[in-house]
Order: structure tokens, then sequence, then C-alpha cells
């Protein structure tokens, strides 16, 4: 018994050494794009433009990061980004999370038909209701407002937003909130001392991807502020440091790098939830 044991060890490793290959090939493909953004906002201007690139940069320099954090609109566009990603990300959140709760604990008429517009609209091409979205902003008077961005990134991240705490709700046993209500709790007071706090893994995977999405988006940021520069966001920003004479790529790699660390460190804070509370959101319920 001991030597088959010790037979079917190496066997399974050998099975496994190709899917591990895979898997160690893809996540470096992945990460190379990154690595060399890093490696190359760190690299001085000669060898960024040399005709001979190094993987790891020869010297080091810190010029780019100063020239990005002293760009024109640096703060500013900060403020800007962090405030619409984060008032679209909470106006979600509370939104779906009463919608999830009346889908999967009520029964009501036109329920599924509900789940069924829900699941339509997060399949749409979001970059297809630009002109729509862009006549209907001029008419009210809404271009070159913040809040128009964060009403657009709420409405693309609110789809998801349902299914996910729909499925994750669903999952959690209706008894446990029956039990409170028979002690005396009324419905909305089970659900918040029950149920609100078990939500906890859908709600933080559902804000990641709120605030990923918010905070990368380009196209309407650029395409609704026109006029008004001050209301623009750190993607537009980036954008800027394309001149007529050419592209300051040290310093946009710089940008870039600082733009994408508040996305990594939220991915880092959050990764362990992330997990539980999308496979929670495939729950039927």
């Amino acid at each position: 018994m001991t030597r088959t044991r010790k037979t079917a060890a190496p066997r399974r490793t050998l099975r496994r050494l190709p899917l591990n290959a895979a898997a160690t090939l893809t996540v470096a493909v992945c990460l190379f794009p990154v690595y060399w953004m890093v490696a190359t906002a760190f690299k001085p201007s000669r060898d960024i433009q040399s005709y001979e690139p190094r993987l790891i940069p020869g010297e080091w320099t810190f010029e780019h990061f100063r020239t990005a954090v002293q760009a024109d609109g640096f703060a500013l566009f900060w403020r800007n980004s962090i405030l619409v990603t984060l008032s679209a990300v909470l106006l979600a959140l509370v939104v779906a999370l009463g919608a999830a709760y009346a889908v999967a604990r009520l029964r009501w008429r036109g329920r599924r038909q509900f789940m069924l517009a829900v699941f339509i609209a997060q399949m749409a091409p979001w970059e297809s209701l630009i002109i729509p979205i862009y006549i209907i902003s001029r008419d009210t008077n809404m271009l070159d407002r913040l809040p128009t961005l964060t009403l657009i990134y709420f409405m693309i991240t609110l789809p998801f937003t349902v299914v996910v705490l729909r499925g994750f709700i669903a999952g959690i046993p209706p008894e446990l909130e029956e039990a409170a209500q028979v002690d005396g709790c009324t419905r909305v007071g089970a659900f918040r001392r029950i149920a609100f706090p078990l939500l906890a893994p859908g709600l933080m995977a559902t804000s990641l991807f709120g605030f990923i999405t918010a905070w990368n988006e380009f196209t309407y940021a650029n395409f609704l502020i026109i006029k008004q520069q001050d209301s623009r966001t750190l993607p537009v920003w980036l954008s800027s440091f394309q001149t007529t004479f050419g592209t300051d790529w040290g310093a946009t790699m710089a940008a870039s790098t600082l733009f994408a660390l508040p996305a990594l460190i939220v991915f880092l804070v959050l990764q362990r939830h992330v997990t539980s509370g999308l496979t929670a959101g495939g729950v039927k319920g």
C-alpha cells in the first residue's frame, strides 16, 4: 500500500506538469505588459528611446514620476476620479441591494422578466450608447459635469451588482430571517441584523468590480467632458503627455503606474472575499 502511494504521487505530479506550465506561461504573458510599464517608468529617457531595449533597467531614475506628479491637474484629476468612482460604487450597492433582496426573497409578478432585463442590460455593450447618452446630456444641460459621469458609471455597474447580490442573498437560508421575525424583528430589522452581515463577500466582490470599471473608464469621460477641463478624470489626464511634438513615454508610464496603484491596493485588500462572493453570486434562487 505504501509503495503504491509513493508511485502514485510522482504520476500525479507529471500529469499536473503541463497544466502548471500552461498556468505559469499565462500569468507571465499577462503580467509582462505591467512589468514593462513599471520598468519603463524607472528608465532614463535615453534608454527608453534606445534601439536595444533592456528587460531590466541599467540605470534607475525617479525623474518621470516627478514629471507626472508636477503635471497640471494631477491632484485635481485624482480628486475627480476618486469622487466619481466612490459615489458610483456606493450608489450601485444601495440600489442593487434593495433590488436583489426583492428578487431573491419576495414573490411578485414580473420578477423573472425583471431579471431577464437585468441580464440583457449586463450583456449590452455600453459603447453603443455613447451617442444617445451624449444627446440626452446635451439636451438636459448635463455635459461637462461630474454627476453625469457618476450616473453613467452607476448604470454600468448596477446590472452586475444586482446579479451577484441576488445570488448571494438566495444562498442565505430564509429560515434565519424568519426566526428573527418570530422573536419580534421586522422584515427590515431581520435583514439588517441577520442577512446583511453575511453579505460581506458579495458586497466586496461587487465593490471591486464597480471600482475597477469606473476607475479605468475613458470613453465617456473623454466624450462628455469637453469644455470643463477641471472636471476630467485620471484616464483622460493620461493622454495629456501626448503632444504635437511627440509622446513623453517615461512620464506616461510613470503616470500609468501611479494610476494603477489604487486599483491594485483595492484588489489586494478585497481579494480574499472576491472568489467567495463571485461563487455565491452563481447560486440559483
